[in-house]
């Protein structure tokens, strides 16, 4: 049309291609995961292994579960989307849990996602497509800047969602 782009242009640009075999192939991961029943298989799974558990204990075991599976998953919006309805069923079926600090935990681990995967929210798959980390060091910072946040998540955001709820 206005000769900005043409075809080659469109075709050539292997970052953009990159991108998207990403997300169709890992968005459809999640979407069939929900498909076949896995979502509720492991919310029905989880609330009874948690059965009898301290509730404080239970919570920090289901929010690692719940951060740890975002690498199953393509997008912050399809992990949350499959698994939140089933944390929180869990959880809600633990007696002694507080569900307003339960909850706020879940959703404030969903923060760091974008760095922990190249695939993890929608612009990561750009900066990993661009070339400027490499794959080993992109997963190697994922895994330690995920790894302090968590920390930092159970260590001080916690005790202070206790204090306030």
């Amino acid at each position: 049309m206005d000769r900005v782009l043409n075809w080659n242009d469109i075709t050539s640009n292997k970052p953009a291609w990159n991108t998207f075999a990403w997300f169709a192939t890992l968005v459809a991961l999640a979407d069939g995961l929900a498909r076949v029943g896995f979502i509720s298989w492991l919310g029905l799974q989880g609330g009874q292994l948690l059965t009898g558990i301290d509730p404080q204990v239970a919570a920090v075991m289901l929010l690692v579960a719940f951060f740890l599976l975002h690498y199953l998953f393509a997008s912050t919006t399809a992990h949350t989307t499959a698994l939140l309805p089933a944390m929180l069923t869990i959880a809600a079926a633990i007696p002694g849990i507080n569900m307003p600090v339960y909850c706020l935990m879940m959703v404030t681990s969903l923060g760091v996602m974008g760095i922990i995967t190249p695939y993890g929210t929608g612009p990561s798959p750009i900066y990993y497509g661009s070339g400027y980390l490499p794959t080993k060091d992109f997963w190697r910072l994922g895994t330690i800047f995920g790894a302090i946040f968590l920390g930092g998540l159970m260590l001080i955001a916690y005790p202070w969602m206790v204090l306030m709820f």
